[in-house]
Protein backbone atom coordinates (compact mmCIF):
# COMPACT_ATOMS: atom_id res chain seq x y z
CA UNK A 1 0.00 0.00 0.00
CA UNK A 2 1.51 3.29 -0.67
CA UNK A 3 1.86 5.43 2.33
CA UNK A 4 3.26 8.45 0.31
CA UNK A 5 0.02 11.20 0.34
CA UNK A 6 -0.63 12.78 -2.61
CA UNK A 7 0.80 16.43 -2.13
CA UNK A 8 -0.39 19.65 -3.54
CA UNK A 9 2.71 21.97 -4.10
CA UNK A 10 2.27 25.23 -4.04
CA UNK A 11 5.02 26.47 -7.10
CA UNK A 12 5.05 30.43 -5.90
CA UNK A 13 4.59 33.14 -8.85
CA UNK A 14 6.58 32.47 -11.41
CA UNK A 15 10.62 32.74 -10.49
CA UNK A 16 11.54 28.91 -10.22
CA UNK A 17 13.80 30.12 -6.84
CA UNK A 18 10.40 31.29 -4.87
CA UNK A 19 9.34 27.42 -4.73
CA UNK A 20 9.70 26.55 -0.61
CA UNK A 21 12.47 24.11 0.07
CA UNK A 22 9.45 21.33 0.85
CA UNK A 23 8.06 22.56 -2.32
CA UNK A 24 11.37 21.62 -4.48
CA UNK A 25 11.84 19.02 -2.64
CA UNK A 26 8.80 17.24 -3.19
CA UNK A 27 9.24 17.87 -6.93
CA UNK A 28 12.71 16.28 -6.93
CA UNK A 29 10.94 12.82 -5.32
CA UNK A 30 7.48 12.80 -7.46
CA UNK A 31 7.03 9.98 -10.00
CA UNK A 32 4.21 11.51 -11.19
CA UNK A 33 3.85 15.09 -11.85
CA UNK A 34 0.36 17.12 -12.72
CA UNK A 35 0.97 20.36 -12.90
CA UNK A 36 -0.66 23.50 -14.63
CA UNK A 37 0.29 24.06 -17.61
CA UNK A 38 -1.13 27.25 -18.37
CA UNK A 39 0.20 29.03 -15.42
CA UNK A 40 2.94 27.22 -14.04
CA UNK A 41 6.58 28.35 -14.93
CA UNK A 42 8.03 24.80 -17.15
CA UNK A 43 11.65 25.71 -15.49
CA UNK A 44 10.06 24.08 -12.25
CA UNK A 45 9.60 21.41 -13.76
CA UNK A 46 13.55 20.67 -14.58
CA UNK A 47 13.90 19.85 -11.13
CA UNK A 48 12.20 16.47 -11.98
CA UNK A 49 14.25 13.85 -12.29
CA UNK A 50 14.24 12.68 -15.78
CA UNK A 51 12.09 9.66 -15.63
CA UNK A 52 9.58 11.22 -13.50
CA UNK A 53 6.38 11.51 -16.01
CA UNK A 54 4.90 14.82 -16.25
CA UNK A 55 1.13 15.35 -17.26
CA UNK A 56 -0.38 18.93 -18.27
CA UNK A 57 -3.71 19.39 -16.03
CA UNK A 58 -4.70 22.68 -18.34
CA UNK A 59 -6.69 20.30 -20.89
CA UNK A 60 -8.31 18.07 -18.15
CA UNK A 61 -11.44 18.07 -16.70
CA UNK A 62 -12.02 17.94 -12.57
CA UNK A 63 -12.67 14.25 -12.95
CA UNK A 64 -9.96 13.76 -15.02
CA UNK A 65 -7.17 15.27 -13.00
CA UNK A 66 -8.49 13.34 -10.14
CA UNK A 67 -8.57 9.84 -11.72
CA UNK A 68 -4.79 10.67 -13.20
CA UNK A 69 -3.86 11.34 -9.25
CA UNK A 70 -5.60 8.35 -7.82
CA UNK A 71 -4.74 6.00 -10.32
CA UNK A 72 -0.82 7.16 -9.72
CA UNK A 73 -1.16 6.79 -6.07
CA UNK A 74 -2.67 3.21 -5.96
CA UNK A 75 0.28 2.17 -8.61
CA UNK A 76 2.63 3.26 -5.60
CA UNK A 77 3.59 6.40 -7.61
CA UNK A 78 4.75 9.58 -5.70
CA UNK A 79 2.31 11.94 -6.76
CA UNK A 80 2.72 16.06 -6.68
CA UNK A 81 -0.26 18.39 -8.09
CA UNK A 82 1.73 21.38 -9.11
CA UNK A 83 -0.09 24.51 -8.52
CA UNK A 84 0.41 28.03 -9.41
CA UNK A 85 0.92 30.63 -6.49
CA UNK A 86 -0.49 29.29 -3.22
CA UNK A 87 -2.42 26.02 -3.63
CA UNK A 88 -5.71 27.66 -0.83
CA UNK A 89 -5.93 31.07 -3.04
CA UNK A 90 -8.25 30.57 -6.10
CA UNK A 91 -6.43 26.76 -6.56
CA UNK A 92 -9.95 25.16 -6.73
CA UNK A 93 -7.82 22.85 -4.39
CA UNK A 94 -10.72 22.29 -1.87
CA UNK A 95 -12.64 19.82 -4.78
CA UNK A 96 -9.59 17.89 -5.45
CA UNK A 97 -9.22 17.16 -1.73
CA UNK A 98 -12.55 16.31 -1.48
CA UNK A 99 -12.40 14.07 -4.71
CA UNK A 100 -9.55 12.51 -3.56
CA UNK A 101 -10.68 11.72 0.52
CA UNK A 102 -13.61 10.02 -1.57
CA UNK A 103 -11.87 7.83 -2.97
CA UNK A 104 -9.46 6.84 0.21
CA UNK A 105 -6.69 8.79 -1.23
CA UNK A 106 -4.51 10.84 1.37
CA UNK A 107 -3.44 14.19 0.46
CA UNK A 108 -1.22 16.94 1.67
CA UNK A 109 -0.87 20.62 0.97
CA UNK A 110 2.61 22.21 0.39
CA UNK A 111 1.93 25.85 0.63
CA UNK A 112 3.52 28.20 -2.09
CA UNK A 113 4.10 32.24 -2.33
CA UNK A 114 1.47 34.08 -3.69
CA UNK A 115 1.33 36.62 -6.33
CA UNK A 116 0.24 39.54 -3.49
CA UNK A 117 3.31 38.93 -1.74
CA UNK A 118 5.90 38.69 -4.29
CA UNK A 119 4.49 41.69 -6.34
CA UNK A 120 4.72 43.53 -2.27
CA UNK A 121 8.32 42.39 -2.22
CA UNK A 122 9.32 43.47 -6.04
CA UNK A 123 7.61 46.94 -5.00
CA UNK A 124 9.31 47.59 -1.55
CA UNK A 125 6.06 47.95 -0.41
CA UNK A 126 4.56 47.25 3.46
CA UNK A 127 1.05 45.76 2.97
CA UNK A 128 0.52 46.22 6.76
CA UNK A 129 1.57 50.27 7.44
CA UNK A 130 1.40 51.45 10.98
CA UNK A 131 -1.61 53.57 11.90
CA UNK A 132 -2.27 53.65 7.94
CA UNK A 133 -3.68 49.86 7.39
CA UNK A 134 -3.15 46.64 9.46
CA UNK A 135 -5.65 44.42 7.06
CA UNK A 136 -5.15 43.19 3.44
CA UNK A 137 -7.97 41.93 1.22
CA UNK A 138 -7.17 39.28 -0.90
CA UNK A 139 -10.40 38.93 -3.68
CA UNK A 140 -11.37 39.10 -7.06
CA UNK A 141 -13.99 41.08 -9.64
CA UNK A 142 -17.21 39.06 -10.12
CA UNK A 143 -17.06 37.27 -13.66
CA UNK A 144 -17.59 34.15 -14.95
CA UNK A 145 -17.75 32.76 -11.20
CA UNK A 146 -19.67 35.13 -9.18
CA UNK A 147 -18.88 36.52 -5.54
CA UNK A 148 -21.20 36.21 -2.49
CA UNK A 149 -23.29 39.13 -2.22
CA UNK A 150 -21.81 40.58 0.99
CA UNK A 151 -18.68 40.56 -0.86
CA UNK A 152 -18.92 42.74 -3.61
CA UNK A 153 -15.68 44.84 -4.56
CA UNK A 154 -17.53 48.05 -4.03
CA UNK A 155 -17.89 47.17 -0.48
CA UNK A 156 -14.72 46.12 0.06
CA UNK A 157 -12.26 48.66 -1.40
CA UNK A 158 -14.74 50.76 1.27
CA UNK A 159 -13.12 49.06 4.18
CA UNK A 160 -10.20 51.52 2.75
CA UNK A 161 -7.64 48.89 3.76
CA UNK A 162 -5.08 47.38 1.77
CA UNK A 163 -6.73 45.11 -1.29
CA UNK A 164 -4.98 42.36 -3.91
CA UNK A 165 -7.12 41.96 -6.84
CA UNK A 166 -6.76 38.45 -8.39
CA UNK A 167 -8.07 37.46 -11.62
CA UNK A 168 -10.00 40.25 -12.64
CA UNK A 169 -8.49 42.56 -15.51
CA UNK A 170 -11.22 40.98 -17.89
CA UNK A 171 -13.43 42.75 -15.89
CA UNK A 172 -11.57 46.58 -16.02
CA UNK A 173 -14.51 48.77 -16.36
CA UNK A 174 -16.24 47.20 -13.29
CA UNK A 175 -13.50 46.92 -10.75
CA UNK A 176 -12.15 50.41 -11.62
CA UNK A 177 -15.89 51.68 -11.27
CA UNK A 178 -16.19 49.74 -7.35
CA UNK A 179 -12.29 50.50 -6.69
CA UNK A 180 -12.62 54.31 -7.41
CA UNK A 181 -15.76 54.15 -5.21
CA UNK A 182 -13.77 53.02 -2.11
CA UNK A 183 -10.28 55.16 -2.97
CA UNK A 184 -11.47 58.03 -4.94
CA UNK A 185 -11.03 57.64 -8.70
CA UNK A 186 -7.59 59.05 -8.84
CA UNK A 187 -6.13 57.03 -6.28
CA UNK A 188 -2.79 54.92 -7.70
CA UNK A 189 -3.14 51.11 -8.76
CA UNK A 190 0.02 49.19 -9.30
CA UNK A 191 -0.69 46.43 -12.04
CA UNK A 192 1.65 43.27 -11.76
CA UNK A 193 1.87 41.61 -14.99
CA UNK A 194 3.80 37.92 -14.68
CA UNK A 195 4.90 39.00 -11.11
CA UNK A 196 8.87 37.71 -11.19
CA UNK A 197 8.80 36.28 -14.30
CA UNK A 198 11.46 37.51 -16.67
CA UNK A 199 8.66 39.10 -18.86
CA UNK A 200 7.29 40.40 -16.43
CA UNK A 201 5.82 44.19 -15.54
CA UNK A 202 4.69 46.76 -13.01
CA UNK A 203 2.60 49.20 -14.49
CA UNK A 204 0.98 52.27 -12.67
CA UNK A 205 -3.01 53.63 -13.20
CA UNK A 206 -5.34 55.17 -11.45
CA UNK A 207 -8.97 53.38 -10.66
CA UNK A 208 -10.09 56.10 -13.02
CA UNK A 209 -8.29 54.76 -15.46
CA UNK A 210 -8.25 50.70 -14.94
CA UNK A 211 -9.76 49.90 -18.01
CA UNK A 212 -7.94 51.92 -19.90
CA UNK A 213 -4.65 51.27 -18.86
CA UNK A 214 -5.42 47.31 -19.06
CA UNK A 215 -6.34 47.66 -22.72
CA UNK A 216 -3.70 49.97 -23.77
CA UNK A 217 -1.12 48.07 -22.25
CA UNK A 218 -2.54 44.59 -23.18
CA UNK A 219 -2.32 42.89 -19.73
CA UNK A 220 -4.54 40.01 -19.33
CA UNK A 221 -5.83 37.47 -17.02
CA UNK A 222 -2.13 37.16 -15.65
CA UNK A 223 -2.21 40.41 -14.19
CA UNK A 224 -2.20 41.43 -10.48
CA UNK A 225 -4.03 44.85 -9.15
CA UNK A 226 -2.90 46.37 -5.75
CA UNK A 227 -4.70 49.32 -4.40
CA UNK A 228 -5.01 50.93 -1.24
CA UNK A 229 -3.34 53.67 1.66
CA UNK A 230 -0.13 51.49 1.50
CA UNK A 231 0.28 51.19 -1.96
CA UNK A 232 -0.66 54.97 -2.65
CA UNK A 233 2.20 55.81 -0.20
CA UNK A 234 4.26 53.86 -2.20
CA UNK A 235 3.64 55.67 -5.15
CA UNK A 236 4.05 59.51 -3.58
CA UNK A 237 7.32 58.27 -1.72
CA UNK A 238 5.38 59.32 1.34
CA UNK A 239 6.81 58.49 5.16
CA UNK A 240 4.61 56.39 7.52
CA UNK A 241 4.89 56.36 10.86
CA UNK A 242 7.62 54.57 12.37
CA UNK A 243 6.25 50.80 14.07
CA UNK A 244 6.79 50.51 17.74
CA UNK A 245 8.30 47.45 17.49
CA UNK A 246 12.05 48.97 17.41
CA UNK A 247 10.90 52.38 19.17
CA UNK A 248 13.10 52.31 22.22
CA UNK A 249 10.68 53.87 24.05
CA UNK A 250 8.65 50.40 23.52
CA UNK A 251 9.06 47.60 25.98
CA UNK A 252 8.01 44.42 24.93
CA UNK A 253 9.24 40.92 25.98
CA UNK A 254 12.82 41.18 24.99
CA UNK A 255 13.46 44.86 26.18
CA UNK A 256 12.65 47.08 28.29
CA UNK A 257 11.74 50.72 27.69
CA UNK A 258 14.23 52.98 29.51
CA UNK A 259 12.37 54.22 32.44
CA UNK A 260 12.31 50.75 33.14
CA UNK A 261 15.95 49.60 32.61
CA UNK A 262 18.20 49.95 35.86
CA UNK A 263 20.99 51.62 36.67
CA UNK A 264 24.29 50.19 37.30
Amino acid sequence: MNADPVLFVGAGPGDPDLITVAGRRALAEADLVVFAGSLVNPELLSVCRPEARREDSAPLALGEIVALMAEGHRAGLKVVRLHTGDPSLYGAVYEQLTALKALGVPARVIPGVTAALAAAATLGLELTLPEITQTLIITRAAGRTPVPAGENLAALAAVGASLALYLSAGQGEEAGRALAEGYGPEAPLALFHRATWPDGRLVWTTCARLAETLAAEGLDRHTLILAGPAVAAARAGTAAPPSRLYDPRFSHAHRAAPEEKKCP
